[in-house]
């Protein structure tokens, strides 16, 4: 049976605001195909990304295989670029059911390998995504590209350059380094 340990039992930092040194964050975009990846340093002034990419598993397996491969490569994230948190968002809604359920363990795969890592994790609805960085909680994919280039200050090549699954990914990460410079009573 599990136990819950309270986070600073855990070594996690209990509180991220009023952070003085930058903070290295995870954001993941869940799928059990392709994961989204980012890793964002944030500190009290300016974000920067570190690294972003996406992880895939490969089609034509069986889930459990697939689900391993993406824990195999999750763990090499963590063990790779050691976030302080790590943000993933949630899933709110699918047309196809049986995807939303292959994604949504995916997820919790994600999310036990972050919590055995002893790594404080953070959830965000895609509408608090949108809404912490463009304003609009129903903005489409196009303006939160376009705001995640402009705070990060990214030129890439190419204006497609990026995958979304990692671009949703780099929005987690940024719009929890911004909601964690909030005090929680504000939020």
């Amino acid at each position: 049976m599990a136990s819950w340990v309270p986070t600073a039992a855990r070594g996690m930092k209990p509180g991220l605001a009023g952070y003085t040194q930058p903070v290295r964050i995870m954001g993941i975009d869940p799928g059990f195909h392709r994961c989204g990846y980012a890793v964002v340093e944030a500190a009290t002034d300016a974000e920067s990304l570190v690294a972003s990419g996406v992880l895939l598993t490969t089609r034509g397996k069986a889930l459990g295989e697939r689900l391993c491969e993406l824990a195999e490569g999750f763990e090499a994230l963590l063990r790779d670029w050691a976030p302080d948190v790590v943000a993933i968002e949630e899933i709110y809604f699918a047309k196809n059911v049986k995807t939303a359920i292959d994604v949504a363990q995916a997820r919790g795969v994600l999310l036990e390998h972050a919590a055995a890592a002893g790594i404080a994790v953070a959830e965000y609805t895609p509408t608090t995504v949108k809404s912490q960085l463009t304003g609009n909680g129903r903005a489409d994919k196009e303006q939160v590209a376009y705001m995640v280039r402009r705070i990060l200050r990214l030129d890439d090549d190419q204006p497609q350059s990026r995958l979304d699954d990692e671009l949703d990914a780099i929005a987690v990460s940024l719009c929890h380094g911004q909601r964690m410079a909030i005090p929680e009573v504000l939020r």
